[in-house]
């Protein structure tokens, strides 16, 4: 592991404290734990935004597959 040093607002250090206590780990294994939380979901949204452009761009082949739904579905009784 390498160390790195970073600054924080005191309240924002307090709060770190007090979740590091409440979770029984240091703040050193906090902060590790909340940054790879937070690339994670970076990355799930970064993945989310690359689908949504994906499907807008596949729009009129989804219209067009809207066609069929009334041959699949099931005749009233």
């Amino acid at each position: 592991m390498e160390t790195v040093q970073i600054v924080l607002d005191k309240e924002l250090l307090q709060a770190a404290d007090r979740a590091a206590r409440q979770t029984k780990q240091n703040r050193s294994a906090l902060v590790r734990d909340a940054l790879r939380e937070h690339l994670r979901r970076m990355e799930t949204c970064a993945l989310e935004e690359r689908d949504r452009q994906g499907y807008a761009t596949q729009a009129a082949v989804l219209s067009e597959a809207g066609l069929w739904e009334a041959e699949s579905a099931w005749p009233p009784e």
